[in-house]
């Protein structure tokens, strides 16, 4: 990997990082369908530009319409309602570290989905994982040992995105990284058109911060980081790529610390810890097995 595809994927993973803070600024005005809604127009605009730039096609052929629409509604849609509304009651950086788990959820999925094998260290890390998030709802209550239900919103949004992340493999045979993420995000916008009902008002009312911070997720976290990860997908090992992860909660943290004066809870911390780590153990698993798989 080169210093260049190396230094676009720390900008990616900070983009990422801070577009939980900026979701918890532009829901101080916007209503969760609101935001989401909004969020996706902008990104569906931002996308066509880059997709000219990269001379990549600018329609899905049209037997993969109904899958892009599936994948849309299950990894935007679905992911996005979940996040916004799980937000308005769970910290930025909270949400972050449970959204983080999605690579161990992804790896329990293909199991059932796909029929690959996770050795017994994949499962412990998975086990692990949980215990993570369960440290995390229970710390971001901000009453004591109680759950927090709208953390399990978040938990959601991470089931989703690791349903989108099996899904959309079927695709890269056919269509470029970024020709997936645009189609989908387009998809995934289409069932979002029924919010449109009082978003005029409601962005009328609407602060500045809301509002820039609103086209910020927009262009940023979505159309241009996913625009780098797909460029470091095809560039550099999939598992270095995946390794980056890791970096976004520790982004959040600081960045909803400096924007939104977040201090995440000892036990909110103690669980991420614990989340990541279960996730670094389910992929060291994968890697050694596909290791031993090469080797015999």
């Amino acid at each position: 990997m080169t210093v260049g595809v190396a230094l676009a994927l720390v900008v990616q993973m900070i983009l990422w990082g801070t577009a939980f803070p900026m979701i918890k600024i532009a829901l101080t005005d916007l209503s969760p369908p609101h935001l989401t809604l909004l969020r996706h127009l902008v990104a569906s605009a931002a996308f066509v530009p880059l997709l000219l730039a990269f001379r990549a096609r600018l329609l899905p052929k049209r037997e993969d319409v109904p899958f892009f629409l599936l994948l849309g509604v299950v990894g935007y849609t679905v992911y996005h309602l979940a996040l916004n509304f799980g937000q308005t009651q769970v910290s930025a950086g909270a949400a972050s570290l449970i959204i983080a788990t999605a690579p161990a959820i992804t790896a329990l999925l293909a199991v059932f989905m796909l029929g690959e094998r996770l050795p017994a260290a994949g499962w412990v890390g998975s086990a692990v994982s949980f215990v993570g998030v369960v440290l995390i709802v229970v710390g971001d209550s901000g009453q004591g040992l109680q759950f927090n239900a709208y953390a399990w919103l978040i938990v959601l949004g991470a089931v989703s995105t690791s349903f989108y992340a099996i899904l959309q493999r079927r695709l890269f045979d056919r269509y470029r990284p970024i020709e997936v993420a645009a189609f989908a995000t387009w998809a995934g916008t289409l069932p979002m058109l029924a919010f449109v009902p009082g978003l005029a008002s409601d962005v009328a009312a609407a602060a500045p911060a809301s509002l820039l911070a609103t086209v910020y997720i927009g262009v940023f976290p979505s159309a241009v980081a996913y625009t780098i990860f797909a460029i470091a997908l095809s560039r550099a090992p999939v598992t270095v790529v995946a390794a980056a992860l890791y970096m976004v909660p520790v982004f959040s943290l600081i960045a909803s610390w400096l924007l939104v004066g977040e201090v995440p809870g000892p036990l909110t911390v103690i669980g991420g810890a614990v989340a990541i780590g279960g996730i670094v153990l389910v992929n060291l698993a994968k890697q050694r097995a596909a290791r031993r798989t090469a080797v015999a």
